[in-house]
C-alpha cells in the first residue's frame, strides 16, 4: 500500500524535511494567495482553490453509507523493496528507537487531514477552522471541543503543544528535521493552538504541521519516557485503539466504536473494518500461503513471478479470490538501486554509469518478471515532475546560472535515460563502452580483475535482505564480473539490514519511496546536502550538490504548482546526470488479489489507495462463498 503514510522505521514515507530551503516567507504568502490574512478557513491548500467547499458532506471517493463490521487483514507490506525490517518490536512508531509497526497511525489523530482526490490540501479533524497570519508565518487552529481521547478524557490545546514540542525534540529524525522551522507552539485557552513559523519554512511545512503530526495524551505520557521503545499500547483519539498484539507476529487495530470524530465530513464513510490486522512473515512463501488459505485476505503482490504463475490455487479457480485492477497513483514513484558516494571508488560517476550500464532491464523483465514491469528512468516517475524531452525555456532559466558546471549540452538534450540494452542478456556493445568508461575513470586490468592506481580492485557488495532478489541479481553480478568488477550480493537478516542501512555501511541498496503529491517536503531529506550525514537519514546515496540544493530551495519557495512542476523537473535532470542510482522498474498499476468478502467505492482517487480505511465488509458477497471476515 503506498498511501502517504508512516513506515515502521519513518514516519512519513516519503520524508518530509525541509532543512536546507531557505527564507520563503514572502513566497509562502504569495501561494496562499487569498488564504494569508484570513481566518476560520475549513481548509488549507499549498496551491489554488479547495475542491470541497465548507459545507461539504463527505469525500466523493468514499461510500458515505458504508457498513461498519469485518476485518481486513493483510501481511506487513514492504519486504520485496527493502524498505524496513518485516517485525515490530515496539508500539511506539515516531521515534528513532525500535521498529514500530504499520498502521498505528490509526490510533492518532491530527490537527487535519488530507483529501486523496487532491495533490495538495487539508481540511479540518480536530481543528474545526485555521487563520492564517498576513505574512503566513502564524497559523491559528481553532480546536473542536468535543475532541476526547478514546478513554473519554479530552483533547485540549496542552495535547496539541506538547506533541508538537515532543516530536520537535525527541521524535524521529525525519519528523524533527520536517518541523525545524517551527519555532513556537502555544496554547490559548483550552480550544487555540497558534503555531509559529521562523519564516524560512518551504510552502509546505504548514500542511505538514496540520496534517501529519499526531496528537498524543499529555496524561499518559506523564511519568513515561516516550523515546523508550515500548509495547504498551499508547492512548490516542483515533478511529482505532490496539487489540491483539504478538510482538514481531502480528497487531491488531480494533475500530473505536464511539469515535469522537465518526460523524464529522472528513471521516464519514471511512474507518469501516471492525478490525484491521496486520501479520508479519519472515519468509514470502509462507506469506503467500497463508493468502492462498484465507488467513490474509488482502494482498498487494510485489513479486512479478507469482503474480504470473501463483495465482491458480482452488479459491482462484473458485471465485473465492479475485484480482481487481487499481491504477497507480498520480505522484511521484522512485525506485532504484542507490550507490554509496560516501565511498572514494564510487567518486567518478563514469565508474557508477559504467556499473549500470551491464544490467539488462529488457531481458531480466522477460525471462523473469514475465513482461509485467516497466524501467523506471526517472526519480520522480508517473508524475508531472518526471523530466522529458528538452528543457523548457522557463527550465533552462534555472539551470543557466549553473551552466558552465553542468555537463557538456546539458541545456539543450534529453535528459539521461538507462542505456537500452539489446535484450541478450550480455549486450557485448554495451560492455565494451562501461569497460572504457571504466579505463577513463582510472580502473585498469590486472588479471580478470580491474584495480585503480593503487591496486585495489573494483569490488561491490549489493546489499539485500530478501532472497527475491537473488535470481534478479545473480545474472547481473555476472555481467559485471565479465567486465572485470568484483561484484557480489549480501543477504543479512533484518536487524543487521537496517543497522548497515542506518549507518550507511553499504555499498549500493535498493530503496523505493512514492512521494506525496506536492514534494516539496521530502526532496531535501532524500536529496538534499544537509541530511547527507544524518545518520539513518533518507539520503542514502550521500549526495552533495550545490546545484541540487539550489533547485531543492526553488522548489520550496514555488508559488504556483506550474513553477513546482519546472523546478522539479530541473532536479529530475540534475540527478540523473549524476548518475547517483541505477533505475530499477515498476509494475504501473496495483497487482490486488482479494477474497470476495469486500466491496469499495466505484471511482479510486488519484493521490492514494488505502483500502483499509475506504473499503468495506459485504456480508453478502462473504455468506456467498462460505467465508467470515
Amino acid at each position: 500500500m503506498t498511501v502517504w503514510r508512516p513506515s515502521r522505521r519513518s514516519v512519513l514515507l516519503s520524508g518530509i524535511a525541509s532543512a536546507f530551503l531557505g527564507p520563503a516567507s514572502q513566497a509562502l504568502a504569495t501561494s496562499l494567495a487569498g488564504v494569508a490574512g484570513k481566518s476560520g478557513l475549513h481548509g488549507l491548500s499549498v496551491f489554488g482553490e479547495l475542491k470541497y467547499p465548507p459545507d461539504f458532506s463527505h469525500f466523493d471517493y468514499v461510500n458515505s453509507d458504508a457498513p461498519k463490521g469485518g476485518s481486513f487483514v493483510f501481511a506487513a507490506p514492504n519486504w520485496y523493496y527493502n524498505q524496513s525490517p518485516n517485525t515490530f518490536n515496539t508500539l511506539n512508531g515516531y521515534t528513532f528507537r525500535g521498529d514500530g509497526p504499520p498502521r498505528i497511525e490509526l490510533v492518532f489523530d491530527t490537527l487535519m487531514v488530507p483529501a486523496l482526490d487532491e495533490p495538495d490540501s487539508l481540511y479540518g479533524l480536530v481543528a474545526k477552522s485555521v487563520s492564517v497570519s498576513e505574512d503566513g508565518n502564524r497559523f491559528t487552529f481553532d480546536l473542536r471541543e468535543e475532541a476526547r481521547f478514546n478513554d473519554g478524557t479530552p483533547l485540549t490545546s496542552a495535547d496539541v503543544v506538547f506533541s508538537f514540542e515532543t516530536l520537535k525534540q525527541h521524535g524521529h529524525p525525519d519528523i524533527s528535521q520536517s518541523i525545524r522551522q517551527m519555532s513556537s507552539v502555544t496554547a490559548d485557552g483550552d480550544h487555540r493552538v497558534i503555531v509559529t513559523f521562523t519564516g524560512e519554512q518551504s510552502v509546505k511545512e504548514p500542511l505538514i504541521v496540520a496534517g501529519t503530526l499526531p496528537i498524543f495524551s499529555t496524561a499518559f505520557y506523564a511519568g513515561r519516557n516516550f523515546e523508550a521503545a515500548t509495547m504498551t499500547p499508547p492512548l490516542g483519539s483515533g478511529p482505532y485503539r490496539i487489540g491483539a498484539v504478538s510482538p514481531g507476529r502480528s497487531i491488531a487495530f480494533e475500530r473505536v466504536a464511539d469515535y469522537w470524530a465518526k460523524d464529522l465530513p472528513v471521516t464519514r464513510g471511512r474507518y469501516n473494518f471492525d478490525h484491521i490486522r496486520v501479520e508479519f512473515y519472515q519468509d514470502p512463501d509462507v506469506e503467500f500461503e497463508a493468502f492462498a488459505k484465507g488467513a490474509v485476505t488482502w494482498r498487494e503482490e510485489q513479486a512479478s513471478k507469482n503474480w504470473a504463475t501463483r495465482y491458480t490455487f482452488p479459491a482462484v479457480r473458485e471465485g473465492k479470490v479475485k484480482k481487481p485492477d487499481f491504477p497507480s497513483e498520480r505522484r511521484a514513484d522512485m525506485y532504484g538501486w542507490f550507490f554509496n558516494l560516501r565511498r572514494a571508488k564510487f567518486a567518478d560517476p563514469r565508474t557508477r554509469r559504467a556499473i549500470g550500464m551491464v544490467f539488462d532491464f529488457t531481458w531480466t523483465n522477460k525471462n523473469l518478471f514475465y513482461g509485467l514491469y516497466q524501467r523506471s528512468t526517472s526519480f520522480f516517475e508517473g508524475s508531472d515532475f518526471a523530466a522529458t524531452g528538452l528543457p523548457s525555456p522557463a527550465e533552462v532559466a534555472l539551470l543557466q546560472p549553473f551552466a558552465e558546471t553542468l555537463p557538456p549540452g546539458f541545456l539543450d538534450g534529453p535528459p539521461v535515460m538507462p542505456p537500452l540494452a539489446d535484450g541478450s542478456g550480455r549486450d557485448r556493445k554495451l560492455m565494451q563502452v562501461a569497460v572504457g568508461l571504466l579505463r577513463d575513470a582510472g580502473w585498469q586490468p590486472k588479471g580478470n580483475r580491474l584495480v585503480n592506481a593503487a591496486g585495489e580492485p573494483l569490488a561491490i557488495e549489493f546489499l539485500i535482505q530478501s532472497p527475491a532478489f537473488e535470481r534478479v541479481l545473480t545474472p547481473y553480478l555476472a555481467n559485471l564480473k565479465a567486465i572485470g568488477v568484483d561484484a557480489s550480493m549480501r543477504l543479512v537478516d533484518a536487524a543487521q539490514y537496517q543497522r548497515r542501512r542506518g549507518d550507511f555501511q553499504f555499498d549500493i541498496i535498493a530503496s523505493r519511496t512514492m512521494f506525496d503529491a506536492t514534494p516539496i517536503d521530502g526532496i531535501e531529506q532524500i536529496f538534499g546536502s544537509a541530511a547527507a550525514d544524518v545518520s539513518s537519514g533518507s539520503n542514502l546515496a550521500g549526495l552533495k550538490d550545490p546545484i541540487v540544493d539550489s533547485l531543492i530551495a526553488t522548489a520550496g519557495r514555488s508559488e504556483s504548482r506550474d513553477a513546482l512542476i519546472t523546478s522539479m523537473r530541473a532536479l529530475d535532470r540534475v540527478l540523473r546526470a549524476r548518475e547517483i542510482w541505477i533505475p530499477a522498474w515498476l509494475p504501473g498499476a496495483h497487482r490486488v488479489a482479494c477474497w470476495d468478502i469486500f466491496a469499495w467505492p466505484e471511482a479510486k482517487p488519484a493521490y492514494g489507495f488505502s483500502p483499509e480505511t475506504t473499503w468495506w465488509y459485504d456480508r453478502e458477497r462473504a455468506a456467498a462463498i462460505g467465508k467470515q471476515g
